[in-house]
């Protein structure tokens, strides 16, 4: 009795038809989050603009070459801030 009660509910909440819809005033979130990942991109482009002229003046100087990291860094923090809408979707949504 008990089993066919929870069967015949289940089947019942199976054929609810959810569509998902954004939240009431989440569009200021959205804009606010796009903001911030084309400051994390600004950033990152400076960062590489940053290590290519340290790079030049190392290489010219003669000093010792810091700038590679630099370079990673800012490589693997754009990789990051442009895949995590991507991920948060996969992890989201899943």
């Amino acid at each position: 009795m008990v089993i066919h009660t929870l069967q015949t509910g289940i089947d019942i909440l199976a054929q609810i038809d959810l569509t998902p819809e954004a939240p009431p005033k989440s569009e200021g979130f959205l804009r606010l989050g796009r903001w911030l990942l084309w400051g994390v991109v600004l950033a990152g482009v400076c960062a590489l603009v940053y290590a290519g002229g340290k790079f030049g003046w190392e290489k010219y100087s003669g000093g010792q070459l810091e700038s590679p990291k630099i370079v990673v860094g800012a490589l693997i923090g754009g990789v990051i801030a442009t895949s995590a809408g991507t991920i948060m979707n996969t992890v989201v949504l899943s």
